[in-house]
């Protein structure tokens, strides 16, 4: 089962299909072992097949069922976990859907614990990374439009000040690069969030880490952002859950 879900994901992450050798290259599967698990998947449905070229079928609508929505949550969760150890820092997925930040996973441990939601995450978008990295992938409408359903209000002495400094903050957001902030959520804590759009769907990968290592930050940032980008399938087709 593992080894067919890393086909999928493989597959979406071409938007224009990939011919059996290049898949199995990319998931590191045996040639044979690759062609009998894409011959069944494309019995099943799950791909099509194209004049040498691989793309997902129709039955992949079947992955918003149940189990198949575990499974790709067991996904996110497993990579999660593994950006976890390997930066030694809690780690977020939050998606903007229906108008609001939603935070669909966190993946954190004993020695890395995750932040405290001390003031509901959905209201104090503009307070935190993962909020403001959501907000800036939005258009300028969309943007104010959140603002008057939860305005900016002070949590700490770090915290912007009004809407109007946050708009301006956010312009001025490189595109991709991660968003940083210190302290203006929870005394105590920082905070980076990585930009994720697949699609219309604004999303966020982030991680938090105590303010007395705030200089691991940005390089903790950087190493999550390069995991990332190995795993643009899975992200891809997790992002609807």
């Amino acid at each position: 089962m593992q080894r067919a879900m890393r086909l999928l994901e493989c597959v979406a992450s071409h938007a224009y299909g990939a011919p059996a050798k290049q898949l199995a290259r990319e998931t590191r599967l045996a040639l044979p072992t690759a062609y009998h698990l894409l011959r069944t998947l494309v019995h099943e449905g799950y791909l099509r097949r194209e004049k040498g070229l691989f793309f997902l079928g129709p039955a992949a609508e079947r992955l918003s069922s149940s189990g198949a929505e575990q499974l790709r949550r067991g996904t996110m969760a497993d990579a999660m976990a593994h950006w976890r150890d390997a930066i030694g820092a809690p780690v977020y997925f939050a998606v903007y859907r229906e108008g609001e930040i939603d935070v669909v996973c966190v993946s954190d441990s004993s020695g890395s614990p995750a932040a405290v939601e001390w003031a509901d995450f959905r209201e104090t978008g503009h307070a935190h990374a993962v909020g403001q990295c959501l907000l800036s992938q939005l258009d300028e409408d969309a943007r104010r439009d959140h603002l008057d359903r939860h305005p900016v209000r002070t949590l700490t002495p770090y915290t912007v000040r009004d809407g109007r400094g946050l708009l301006k903050r956010l312009e001025h957001l490189r595109r991709m690069a991660p968003v940083t902030e210190r302290q203006e959520y929870a005394l105590g804590t920082v905070c980076a969030a990585i930009p994720l759009t697949v699609g219309s769907v604004a999303a966020t990968m982030a991680l938090s880490l105590p303010a007395r290592q705030a200089d691991r930050l940005l390089p903790a940032a950087q190493v999550l952002q390069s995991e990332m980008a190995r795993r643009l399938g899975s992200l891809a087709l997790s992002i609807s859950i």
